[in-house]
Order: structure tokens, then C-alpha cells, then sequence
């Protein structure tokens, strides 16, 4: 019984985040249009290289190593995705939390920061816990 209860959990969980994941599935499609790679790991599909390399590089808030939708997570090559896996992990679950409702929220808490003058990226609260729990040790 618990293991049924687990996976119809597990499978809303997909459900509810899918709005995301679907961004995320169609800039992979696009990442292996152009050359890039896909792989699954731990229940998350991880797209990088192609196209995508180069949609990294011109972000609004700067080059990034990677990029979460949902669960698939974007990264320039194998090394940024395997570097950032336990911080996108992270965004991950917060998409699991919030659903089709995280890219607004992650949008107007970017947008809020920006006008007042602050980081828009780092001062992020759905960042800040990424930052705070992902374990990668920064100077």
C-alpha cells in the first residue's frame, strides 16, 4: 500500500510541475537539433550542449551553467551539469512545490528585487535556498 500511495504521489508531483518540464523537454528537443546531448538522472531529464549552450550565455542575469524547468534540467556541457546537479536539484523540488505558479513567483521576486536597486538573481528567495542547501562550497 505504501509503495502505491509513493508513486501516485511521485506522479503528481510530475503533474503539477509539468508546465514547467514541457518548457524545459522543448528546449531540450531543440538542444539535440543542434548537437547537444540528453541523459536521465535520478528522475530528471538533463539536457546540455547545442543551442542551449548558447541560450546560457545570453540570460538577462548573465551567463549561467544551468537552468531549471520543471524536471529538466538545461546545462551548457556534462561538466556544468554534473558541477550545479545538487543546486538544480533544488529548484526541482521548488517547481514540485509550487507548480505551474514557480515561474511567476520566480519572475515577479526577479522583478521586485530589480526595482528596488537589489540582485535580482542572488537576493532571489527561491535562490537563496538553492544557494543555502546546495552543498557547493563557494569562496
Amino acid at each position: 500500500m505504501m509503495t502505491f500511495v509513493r508513486c501516485l504521489v511521485r506522479t503528481l508531483l510530475i503533474v503539477w510541475a509539468s508546465p514547467g518540464s514541457l518548457v524545459g523537454v522543448t528546449l531540450g528537443a531543440i538542444a539535440l537539433l543542434t548537437g547537444g546531448k540528453a541523459q536521465l538522472h535520478s528522475g530528471v531529464l538533463e539536457f546540455h550542449g547545442g543551442a542551449v549552450r548558447r541560450m546560457l550565455h545570453w540570460l538577462p542575469i548573465g551567463p549561467a551553467a544551468a537552468i531549471t524547468f520543471g524536471h529538466v534540467v538545461l546545462g551548457q556541457n556534462g561538466e556544468s551539469i554534473e558541477f550545479t546537479r545538487s543546486h538544480e536539484r533544488i529548484h526541482v523540488r521548488q517547481y514540485e512545490r509550487w507548480g505551474p505558479l514557480f515561474i511567476p513567483a520566480y519572475l515577479l521576486c526577479s522583478a521586485w528585487l530589480w526595482c528596488r536597486g537589489k540582485d535580482a538573481y542572488r537576493l532571489n528567495p527561491f535562490e537563496v535556498e538553492a544557494f543555502a542547501n546546495d552543498g557547493i562550497r563557494r569562496s
